[in-house]
C-alpha cells in the first residue's frame, strides 16, 4: 500500500512539472509575438501561425490537465484500494493474532496443569523413597548395634583371656629382667668413669681383642653361672687348635654330649674411628668409603667365625659375632642387607651388648625353665607375691631404661668429646709431667686422676 502511494505522488509530481514547463513555454512564445509585433516584422501568416500554435499548446494543455485529473482519480481509486486491502488485511491479522493467542493459552493451560501434576507425583515419590530409606536406616543401624555388640563381646572375652595368659607368662621374667637391668646399669656406669683409661687401652690390636673379650667374658659371667658356659672352648675342628673365645652350652640338649654357642668378640677401631670423624666433619664420600670398609671388616670376621668354628654337632649350627659398643653395632644394622645377609649365608649373627644381654637372659631362663619344672609349686606361689607389686615393677623398669639410655648417651658424647679434643691436640707437643701440673695448678696424680688445690668435685 505504501509503495502505490509512493508511485501516485510521483505521477502527480511529474504532471505538475509538465504542466509548469508548458505555461513557462507559452508566455516565452507571447512574449515573442509581443516584441515582433512591436518591430513590426510579423506578417498575417505568421500571425495565423502564431495563433494556431497558441491554440494548439492550449489545446495540449487543456489535453495535459485532463490527464492529470484523470490520473488523480486513477491514483484516488489506487489509493481507495490500497486502504480497503490493507483494512482486510489487518482484520484477517488480528484474527489470526485472537486465534494464535487463544490457542497458546489454552496450551499453556495445559501445560501448567501437566507441570502441577508432575511435581505432585514427584513430590509423592520423594516422601515415599524418604520414608523407605528411613526405615532402611534404622534397620540397618540396629542391625549394625547388635553385630558391634556382639564384636565387642567377643573381643573383651578374647582380649581378657590373652591379658590373663600374657600375664601369667610375663610374671615368670620379671624379677630375672629386674637383675639384669640392674647389673647393666652398674656396668654402665662403671663404664662412664673408664673412658680414658678405655681409649688408652684401644690404641692397638691386641689391646682392642683383649677389651672385647673382656667385655664379653664379663656379660656372660654375670648371667650364666661357670656350668653353663666354657671359655676358649675347642670347637672340634680336626685341624685342632681353632678354640672361640667362649662357647656357651645350649640348654634342653639332649644326648651324653652337650652342645655350645660359639660366641667370639671383634672390635675394628680403625674403620669405626675414620667413619664417626667424616661423620662429624659432614664428609658425604668420606662417610661413604668408611661404611664399605668397616662393611667389608665385619665380613671378613664373620667368615672366620663361620670356617673356624661352626662345626655341628659340637657346636651349634649358628655362631655370634660380639660387638663391645652400641654405636659399631648400629652402624652394622644400618647397611643396607649386611645383618640379614651374614645370617643366610654365613650362619653368623651379629650382637651389640644390650641384645646379647637379652640373648644372654634368654639362656638364662632356659637354664632356669629346667629348674622350674621341678618346682613348679613354688614358682606359682612366687607368681602370686610379684603380681601384687607388677605395677611398681613396672615403673621402677620404665625410670631404669631411660637412666640406662642416659648414660650411654653420655658415655658417647664423653668419647666423641675426647676424640674431637685429641684431634686438636694431635699437632701439639707434650712436655714434661712436672712442668704441666705447675702450668694447669693441680696437684700431683693420685689413682691416676689430677686435683687441684680444694680437693675433688662431687658430682651432681
Amino acid at each position: 500500500m505504501d509503495i502505490t502511494n509512493y508511485i501516485a505522488e510521483i505521477l502527480i509530481g511529474v504532471t505538475i512539472i509538465l504542466l509548469i514547463v508548458t505555461m513557462i513555454g507559452m508566455s516565452r512564445l507571447h512574449h515573442m509575438l509581443a516584441e515582433m509585433r512591436a518591430l513590426g516584422t510579423i506578417s498575417d501568416e505568421q500571425q495565423a501561425e502564431e495563433f494556431a500554435a497558441r491554440e494548439r499548446q492550449e489545446a495540449y494543455a487543456i489535453k495535459q490537465e485532463a490527464h492529470a485529473i484523470k490520473m488523480e482519480e486513477r491514483l484516488d481509486g489506487l489509493r481507495r484500494e490500497g486502504m480497503e486491502r490493507e483494512q482486510i488485511t489487518r482484520d484477517a491479522f488480528a484474527k489470526e493474532m485472537r486465534h494464535n493467542r487463544e490457542e497458546l493459552k489454552r496450551e499453556m493451560l495445559s501445560l501448567s496443569e501437566t507441570v502441577r501434576k508432575l511435581g505432585a507425583e514427584q513430590t509423592k515419590g520423594q516422601g515415599e523413597f524418604r520414608d523407605k530409606l528411613d526405615e532402611k536406616m534404622k534397620e540397618l543401624r540396629l542391625e549394625n548395634s547388635e553385630k558391634l555388640e556382639e564384636m565387642r563381646k567377643t573381643v573383651d572375652e578374647k582380649l581378657q583371656t590373652t591379658l590373663e595368659k600374657r600375664l601369667s607368662e610375663s610374671f615368670k621374667t620379671v624379677s630375672e629382667r629386674l637383675e639384669a637391668v640392674h647389673k647393666g646399669l652398674g656396668e654402665m656406669q662403671n663404664l662412664a668413669t673408664g673412658v680414658g683409661d678405655l681409649k688408652r687401652v684401644l690404641t692397638n690390636v691386641k689391646s682392642r681383642g683383649t677389651f672385647g673379650e673382656v667385655q664379653l667374658g664379663l656379660l656372660i659371667e654375670d648371667f650364666l653361672t661357670p656350668d653353663q658356659f666354657v671359655p676358649n672352648y675347642d670347637a672340634g675342628k680336626k685341624s685342632g687348635g681353632e678354640r672361640v673365645e667362649f662357647g656357651i652350652r645350649v640348654p634342653g640338649v639332649e644326648g651324653d654330649r652337650p652342645v655350645y654357642l660359639p660366641v667370639d668378640a671383634k672390635f675394628p677401631t680403625e674403620d669405626y674411628e675414620r667413619l664417626l670423624g667424616a661423620v662429624e666433619t659432614g664428609d658425604a664420600e668420606g662417610i661413604e668409603v668408611a661404611s664399605k670398609s668397616l662393611e667389608r671388616s665385619i665380613k671378613r670376621f664373620a667368615k672366620d667365625i663361620s670356617d673356624k668354628y661352626i662345626n655341628p654337632p659340637h657346636t651349634t649350627d649358628w655362631a655370634i659375632l660380639f660387638l663391645p659398643t652400641e654405636g659399631l653395632y648400629a652402624e652394622v644394622l644400618r647397611r643396607p642387607g649386611l645383618f640379614e645377609s651374614l645370617q643366610r649365608d654365613l650362619k653368623v649373627t651379629v650382637a651389640g651388648p644390650t641384645n646379647f644381654q637379652v640373648l644372654l637372659s634368654t639362656f638364662r631362663m632356659g637354664f632356669r625353665q629346667l629348674v622350674l619344672q621341678e618346682r613348679a609349686s613354688e614358682v606359682w606361689e612366687v607368681l602370686g607375691a610379684v603380681k601384687l607389686e607388677f605395677g611398681r615393677f613396672g615403673d621402677q623398669i620404665d625410670k631404669m631404661g631411660k637412666s640406662l639410655n642416659a648414660a650411654l648417651n653420655h658415655v658417647e658424647t664423653l668419647d666423641r668429646r675426647k676424640r674431637v679434643m685429641l684431634r686438636a691436640l694431635k699437632g701439639v707437643e707434650e712436655i714434661d709431667e712436672s712442668e704441666a701440673l705447675k702450668l694447669i695448678g693441680a696437684d700431683t696424680p693420685q689413682n691416676g686422676e689430677l686435683f687441684d688445690g680444694e680437693g675433688p668435685e662431687e658430682n651432681e
